[in-house]
């Protein structure tokens, strides 16, 4: 059903795994046993529901060490081995042979004609008209059932697309048009349905626009990859889709182009961290999977580059880690310490490393993108932790939320919120770093009026007044205004999915006959970055 709807029923780790025992594999999160030799000094606790202060199973321990890269040839989940968090999720989500959205996820998009949103008496017949579509599906049998679930996009088509044309055009228009071509690229496409009311919204009304756009697809699912082909380029020739993950991404892109995420980022890996109560030092989760196919995990310092770096960029940005004030104090911190049966370490935490790996690809291969970016900021029912996802799957019929993330591969959806905010801020930071260019190519120095062979900008940027706005960005050398002037792109902000939609959709195009508007009054817990 709908990520958005209602969890119907809570997951018993005991029940789903009777229920789905034809898959040969338990669906419990069982941790590795601890060794019973003790020793006097304390240990880092390595279970999540109950505190030891013992060592894990060294023989797990000592399983090799795999990525989700690694895993991609493979046909079954691996046995005998630990990884860090992001990789277990990335390989369940996006692995090409048993991951969730290569063999599971279905889009809904019951038919190709479009809501009647005027023939809707009210939301409750809006709503009665949904289901009717999702029943067209048919039934679940046993087993796993049919993965479906919504966006906005095909619910409110095509008139959801249709404001995120607007927006695009409108930017485009006026900063580029005529001297540069609309450039867009869009990660994650699903079923190809927001690509084509774009497209022909812009062929239909911006026919001077449509003529130079250039609409790129990056799609890591190659399922998806051949159905958007199928559906656009017969009708777009203008399309090109690249069947490829956006981390894997090596062209550089000097144009100035848009870049669309669209309910793509809360699907994004994340890793699991947990901080030392006694000396406030974070600890990165390894989960092992023993030859059984049961899951563990324990914990050890910090040693990944890319979860050190976004801890980093937390400190920098003052965005404080989630710790009870208290502990602050070495004081208190020892009296708590000292308390019986005080855990040793803290809630688990999600850290969105993935996503600060797509904001250093924007970044690095695409110097004069414009970000525009939607998904989720709050969701109901997650399982426990700082920033938990929702993981969850269907059943004879019923959406079954569970209170683990260490769930079969490729049978259970795992989407996390974000916090747009600080999502802001680390955006920001991250394009205000100096990339290492290397030899420009002949795509790097194309000729184009909006840019410039005169010396870098930055040397006198400061020629007219010292003053720089604080919603500008630092001007790009080689790139002007169309003053003339040194002055920098806006930086971006965070709006509420009915704020952006306010600004750019056709509201009464989905409005119902009572006044309702769902395109409005749905998905409050989605903003837009841009």
């Amino acid at each position: 059903m709908s990520r958005l709807g209602s969890l119907l029923r809570p997951c018993s780790r005991r029940q789903l795994a009777k229920q789905f025992q034809t898959t040969g594999r338990t669906f419990s999160s069982t941790h590795a046993k601890p060794a019973r030799k003790h020793s006097g000094r304390d240990k880092i606790n390595y279970n999540p529901d109950v505190f030891f202060d013992e060592q894990p199973n060294p023989d797990h321990v000592g399983y090799a060490r795999v990525t989700a890269n690694d895993l991609e040839s493979r046909t079954e989940p691996p046995t005998r081995v630990k990884m860090l968090v992001r990789d277990f999720i990335e390989d369940s989500l996006y692995n090409p042979h048993y991951g969730y959205f290569p063999q599971q996820a279905t889009i809904f998009t019951a038919s190709d004609t479009a809501i009647d949103f005027a023939a809707q008496r009210d939301a409750n017949q809006f709503q009665d008209e949904v289901g009717r579509r999702y029943a067209s599906y048919g039934g679940d049998g046993d087993g796993p059932g049919r993965q479906i679930w919504h966006t906005p996009t095909e619910l409110f088509k095509p008139y959801y697309g249709q404001a995120i044309a607007r927006c695009l055009v409108s930017e485009y228009l006026l900063k580029y048009f005529p001297y540069e071509d609309l450039v867009i690229y869009e990660i994650g496409a699903g079923n190809g349905t927001l690509a084509l009311d774009i497209l022909d919204y812009l062929r239909d009304e911006y026919p001077e626009a449509y003529e130079r756009t250039h609409y790129n697809i990056v799609e890591i699912s190659g399922r998806l990859a051949q159905l958007q082909e199928e559906k656009l380029l017969s009708r777009h020739p203008c399309v090109k889709v690249t069947h490829k993950s956006i981390f894997h991404w090596d062209q550089r892109e000097p144009s100035p182009c848009f870049f669309l995420a669209m309910e793509v980022i809360d699907n994004f890996a994340h890793d699991m961290i947990r901080y030392d109560y006694r000396t406030l030092e974070p600890h990165q989760a390894l989960m092992t999977i023993d030859g059984n196919g049961d899951f563990g995990i324990y914990y050890t310092r910090v040693t990944d580059p890319l979860i050190s770096s976004f801890l980093s960029l937390r400190r920098r940005l003052g965005h404080p880690p989630p710790l009870p004030s208290l502990l602050k104090s070495p004081a208190m911190r020892s009296l708590y310490n000292n308390l019986p049966f005080s855990p040793n370490l803290s809630t688990p935490e999600y850290i969105p490393t993935r996503l600060l790996s797509l904001l250093r690809t924007l970044r690095t291969h695409f110097p004069r993108h414009r970000l525009l970016l939607s998904d989720f900021s709050s969701l109901p029912d997650t399982i426990p932790g700082v920033n938990a996802p929702v993981v969850q799957t269907r059943y004879r019929n019923t959406t079954v939320p569970c209170t683990t993330l260490f769930v079969q591969q490729g049978y259970f959806d795992i989407f996390f919120p974000t916090n747009f905010e600080r999502l802001r801020d680390m955006y920001e930071h991250t394009l205000s770093q100096p990339v290492a260019s290397a030899s420009p190519t002949a795509e790097d120095t194309r000729l184009s009026p909006l840019a410039t062979s005169a010396s870098a900008l930055s040397a006198g940027a400061g020629f007219f007044s010292s003053y720089h706005p604080s919603n500008r960005r630092s001007p790009l050398d080689g790139v002007s205004s169309a003053s003339g002037l040194p002055v920098g792109e806006r930086k971006s902000s965070v709006f509420t999915h009915a704020e952006f939609l306010e600004t750019y959709a056709d509201l009464p195009k989905t409005r119902l006959r009572s006044g309702e508007n769902p395109m409005l009054d749905f998905y409050k817990n989605v903003k837009f970055l841009f």
